[in-house]
């Protein structure tokens, strides 16, 4: 995956975020601030809360500007 300011990925996870998608509803910053933070820089950090949490809080995006990939290891 190329080097997009709006990609954000660890081990287990990618999100996408589509800004000229966002409703800035706030759900995400108001519902899980240790991953979507408002006042740093990058936004996001998928260290701050357990994969599943960072999937629920994601599905609830009103406006669909948040998206997710599981990170599949190769098997060879």
């Amino acid at each position: 995956m190329d080097n997009n300011a709006n990609v954000f990925s660890n081990e287990k996870l990618t999100v996408t975020y589509e800004p000229h998608c966002c409703a800035n509803a706030g759900i995400c910053a108001k519902q899980l601030s240790d991953v979507f933070r408002n006042s740093v820089i990058p936004w996001i950090d998928l260290n701050g809360a357990k994969t599943k949490a960072i999937i629920n809080q994601i599905n609830k995006c009103p406006s669909g500007a948040l998206k997710y990939y599981l990170n599949q290891k190769d098997v060879a």
